[in-house]
């Protein structure tokens, strides 16, 4: 098998779960008409940050800190003398991360910048880290032995093991881009889609108040104590990502313990998907919605396909189930013009219907998790 492809339709009402740089839903022009969006990013930190995914127990940490969490580990070890040491010196881990390793005028680290403006808590860019970089990181404090010179030469030493460290399950799914050979790139073996919805979107405003409590006691008019608009939407999505299991199994093959996961993150992965979603004014929409069809498809060539042309022509009533039959139609019609290796379909519908016609009928979730986990070889 070389790759697992999932498409899940999921209709919310009023929501603003992924705002743009004005606060309101985003959107994408799509066949000529605006839809919703919810961004690839918005989707993947949702995953990242679930529960199911988290009992994994293999994920890492996405951070610009990594001075602070080598100085904590360091204290966590109750290592006193290292601790001082690391503590005093965070500027040298401070540095990694930068695409320019020669400094600049003004430059934190050529000495010229005002000491009071410096943030040795931070390296420059933010990155993605595994347990192991963080361990190879204190390592490095312990092999110094507090010599300042010698902490230099073990921090250069680690580009010679960056590349056979052990990385976790997201990283190996997501991946990773660094600027500094201490960290090894790490190619994405999942992607994903923005999510577009299916139906022309309508931009709606909220026009609220808040009230003060006490207004009518303090004051001869009771009018409002705030006033504010809040802009949202209501749609139906889309959503498709495409996992490379051959790459995923590279991206791992310095972390035995992770690989061995792999049926539980297939699993884990599409609790994830199910179960979780964008946070984006939550508290005041409370839009949470389970997928009406879930799709699942084994493919032993590596020719990705999405189903999002299905939708061309917006649909205007009755989303989830026309979404639905639009989805089976355009699933039929691409195995009929295309092979493109798919040697099993996995089809959910809350409706039980519109049963494209190479896929077997799933029942449940648990039913989809254990036989999509069975496809791992």
């Amino acid at each position: 098998m070389s790759m697992i492809q999932f498409h899940i339709l999921r209709n919310y009402a009023a929501s603003n779960l992924n705002r743009d740089e004005i606060g309101a839903p985003k959107t994408a022009m799509f066949a000529g008409t605006q839809r919703g969006r919810i961004s690839s990013q918005c989707l993947k930190r949702a995953w990242r940050n679930s529960e199911a995914f988290k009992t994994l127990d293999s994920y890492g940490i996405r951070t610009q800190y990594l001075p602070e969490l080598v100085v904590e580990k360091l204290k966590d070890l109750g290592d006193e003398a290292n601790y001082a040491f690391a503590a005093k010196n965070k500027s040298l881990f401070a540095k990694l991360g930068k695409s320019d390793n020669k400094p600049k005028k003004g430059d934190d680290n050529d000495g010229t910048s005002d000491p009071k403006d410096r943030n040795d808590s931070k390296t420059a860019q933010l990155m993605f880290f595994s347990k192991e970089d963080i361990d190879a990181c204190v390592q490095a404090v312990l092999n110094a032995e507090g010599d300042v010179k010698k902490l230099n030469e073990e921090i250069k030493k680690l580009d010679s093991t960056a590349a056979i460290r052990p990385i976790t399950l997201d990283i190996a799914l997501f991946g990773r881009m660094v600027t500094d050979n201490k960290f090894a790139d790490v190619d994405a073996s999942l992607q994903v889609a923005h999510a577009l919805s299916t139906n022309r979107v309508n931009q709606e405003s909220d026009y609220f108040t808040a009230v003060d409590d006490l207004s009518a006691v303090y004051r001869e008019d009771a009018g409002a104590g705030h006033l504010g608009d809040c802009d949202f939407n209501s749609c139906c999505y889309y959503e498709y990502a495409a996992l490379d299991i051959d790459q995923l199994k590279r991206n791992l093959k310095s972390s035995p313990e992770a690989l061995a996961k792999l049926p539980m993150l297939i699993e884990s992965l599409i609790e994830a998907m199910v179960y979780s979603g964008p946070s984006g004014k939550q508290n005041s929409f409370a839009a949470h919605s389970l997928p009406s069809v879930i799709c699942l498809e084994k493919k032993s060539k590596k020719i990705p396909v999405s189903y999002a042309n299905a939708f061309e022509e917006p649909v205007y009533n009755n989303y989830s189930i026309e979404s639905a039959k639009r989805l089976a139609a355009e699933i039929d019609k691409t195995d009929k013009k295309f092979d493109t290796g798919i040697t099993e379909r996995i089809w959910f519908d809350m409706n039980e219907s519109n049963l494209p016609q190479n896929a077997k009928q799933a029942s449940s979730l648990n039913e989809i998790k254990t036989l999509t986990a069975s496809w791992i070889e």
